[in-house]
Parts: C-alpha cells; sequence; structure tokens
C-alpha cells in the first residue's frame, strides 16, 4: 500500500486530501502545527521520517501548510514576512530535500505543493503570501527537472479561493484593510477577478490531488495545474 505525507492536516484543505486518499486505499500521515514546527529545519526532517517509520516507504509528499497575513506593504510587519516564506516556500523545499530519497525509492514518487492562484497572479496586501507562492511555483518546476531521473513528479495546485478557516480569516482581515463590510469583501474583491462567482470546496481541490498522485497524473511534472474557476483567463 502506498504511504503519503500530508501537511496541514488538521482541517480544511489537507483535512479533505487526507480523508480523499485514505478513502483511495493510501496510508497517510497527516501532520499539523501541533506535530512539528515546519518553520524550522527540524520539524520538516521529523515528519518526514515519523512517515517513513510508520510506514516504512514514501510514495508523495503533499505540501499544504499555510498562514495568511493581509497588511499594506508599510504595515506589514517583518516578522510575518519571516514566517510566510518559512512555511510556505521553505518547508516545501526542506520536504522535498528530506523525502527525496524515499521518493526515488518508490518508483513513482510524487510531489505536490498546494500552491495559489495567487502564485500566478497578485493581490494587494498579501506581499508575503504571493512572494511564496510564486516561489512554490519555479521550486516545483525546478523539483521537476531533477527528479525526472528518478521517478519523481512535482506539481503545484493552484485554486481561486476555497472555503476554509483560512480564507474565512482573510475576508475579517481584507475587510478591515479596505475598510468595508466582510460581504462585500467576498463579492466585490475576493471573486472579482473570477468567471465563476462561488469558492471552491476542500473535497474539489482533494479530488485534484488525488488525480495528480494516481495513474492519470504521470503526464504532469513541473507545471502548476490552474483550478481558480476563470480568474487568470483574464
Amino acid at each position: 500500500m502506498k504511504a503519503a505525507l500530508v501537511t496541514g492536516a488538521a482541517g480544511g484543505i489537507g483535512s479533505a486530501v487526507v480523508t480523499r486518499l485514505e478513502e483511495d486505499g493510501w496510508n497517510v500521515h497527516g501532520v499539523d502545527v501541533a506535530d512539528a514546527d515546519l518553520t524550522m529545519p527540524a520539524g520538516n526532517k521529523a515528519v518526514v521520517e515519523a512517515a517513513i517509520e510508520r510506514f516504512g516507504r514514501l510514495d508523495a509528499i503533499v505540501a499544504n501548510a499555510g498562514i495568511q497575513h493581509v497588511a499594506p506593504i508599510p504595515e506589514f510587519p517583518e516578522e510575518r514576512w519571516d514566517a510566510l516564506i518559512a512555511l510556505l516556500l521553505t518547508s516545501p523545499f526542506l520536504l522535498a530535500k528530506y523525502g527525496w530519497s524515499a521518493l526515488a525509492e518508490s518508483g513513482d514518487g510524487r510531489f505536490v505543493a498546494i500552491a495559489s492562484a495567487h502564485g500566478l497572479v497578485a493581490s494587494p496586501f498579501k506581499t508575503g503570501y504571493v512572494a511564496a507562492k510564486h516561489g512554490v511555483i519555479g521550486l516545483v518546476k525546478s523539483l521537476a527537472l531533477e527528479g525526472a531521473e528518478h521517478g519523481i513528479l512535482a506539481t503545484a495546485v493552484c485554486p481561486g479561493y476555497v472555503r476554509t478557516p483560512l480564507v474565512e480569516g482573510q475576508v475579517r482581515d481584507q475587510a478591515a484593510a479596505h475598510g468595508i463590510s466582510e460581504e462585500r469583501v467576498v463579492e466585490e474583491v475576493m471573486l472579482a477577478p473570477q468567471a465563476v462567482k462561488r469558492m471552491l470546496e476542500p473535497r474539489e481541490v482533494a479530488s485534484t490531488v488525488a488525480f495528480l498522485l494516481g495513474e492519470g497524473g504521470r503526464g504532469f511534472t513541473g507545471v502548476p495545474v490552474t483550478m481558480d474557476l476563470g480568474w487568470t483567463a483574464r
């Protein structure tokens, strides 16, 4: 039975990914902030080693853990920038680094980073998040080129807004930043660039991850897999 490591597994997209992969017959080691500090190298090394120790192998890594901070550039706290880069960009790199040998030994290793439409486009007040997610796109491109000879495929899933606790927090933060109601934030700010005016559900993103980890995903590597309801079509 194949084994996967999923970070940010306590809720939202991560929880949905764990559920879907287990339904598909995977062994899944799901971790969250209570299990390790993924802003530090030791935490990333620990969760990879724990997954391998638990299952004796590692066939896939889904780097999903995330945070957000919304503020104008002059007011953007430097420590929040550091935390965003550490968790959203450095952690995926470290997970790949520490899991590389096991993914190669799998013979069909997969690395999936949950990026964002913000890995392809930008929005105001999200400097750290946008910069990190753009970096993740570059990361999976490099992983794909280096991983090809080892049978490792790497992709980045780029959803638009997903109905998660993280996004609900963004609504509140954006309301404060723009000085408007939360309802107006959703309608006039968050969903404004999308052709289809709705949020994605976590299970929809989980289905895309499951596809990329399955037989159908063997043709995908080094690319962003965009599911943004028409956001980047403009």
